[in-house]
């Protein structure tokens, strides 16, 4: 099973959209606080109706969620030089994303737990992309290339 980790996320929609990727991918959702209020209406919007089809845990702080990540944890960052589609995926990788504002912080991605730094391509003078699409962008990614498991 691939996971996904949000980093602090501050938008609530953006973690509904990433509860309806988890569920459509069988992937693992880890939401490390603080974070916003989970009865947020945009979130249980973006969400639909997936909440109780999605495997999402809320971890009280990074160590936490690092003791229930089983495999390597792959930094996505507009900083790195490797694209995200040169990793060699493993079907227990961890994919982490920072916080829609400012992204992962530099102390985060230098954890040891953190195997490597990977970037999304973009266009000459753009920034970032929306946290929601960057995970299904880099999700679906591994997900591919490890053929689809599980999936039909």
């Amino acid at each position: 099973m691939l996971h996904v980790i949000f980093y602090c996320p501050r938008i609530p929609g953006n973690s509904g959209a990433a509860i309806r990727l988890s569920a459509n991918t069988g992937s693992m959702l880890h939401l490390v606080d603080p974070l916003f209020d989970m009865d947020d209406a945009k979130l249980r919007r973006a969400g639909l109706d997936y909440h109780d089809l999605a495997s999402t845990r809320v971890h009280g702080t990074w160590e936490e969620c690092l003791g229930r990540v089983p495999g390597r944890i792959i930094a996505f960052t507009a900083r790195a030089q490797r694209l995200y589609t040169q990793v060699n995926w493993r079907d227990d990788d961890a994919l982490l994303f920072g916080p829609e504002p400012t992204g992962l912080p530099e102390k985060i991605m230098a954890h040891p737990r953190v195997d490597e730094r990977v970037r999304i391509p973009m266009v000459g003078a753009s920034r970032s992309l929306n946290l929601a699409n960057a995970a299904a962008i880099g999700l679906y990614g591994a997900w591919r290339a490890l053929g689809f498991p599980g999936g039909s």
